[in-house]
């Protein structure tokens, strides 16, 4: 497996954790929980499009 694989579901580990502190700090302090959960926002974002891009690149190398 190569790395680049294993580095877009890493993204998937950072939103999880990004809406947990979300939710932790949703009593206590809305700004930083907007914070977070756009964070987590962008990473789910950046999971879907690493892998569209690793697919597309694949597809290149697996043409030639």
């Amino acid at each position: 497996m190569k790395y680049y694989k294993i580095f877009q579901y890493a993204y998937l580990v950072f939103a999880v954790l990004f809406l947990y502190d979300a939710f932790t700090k949703w009593g206590n302090n809305t700004t930083g929980a907007y914070l977070s959960l756009g964070l987590a926002a962008l990473a789910v974002f950046m999971f879907f499009f690493r892998r569209k891009f690793s697919k597309k690149f694949d597809n290149r190398d697996n043409s030639k």
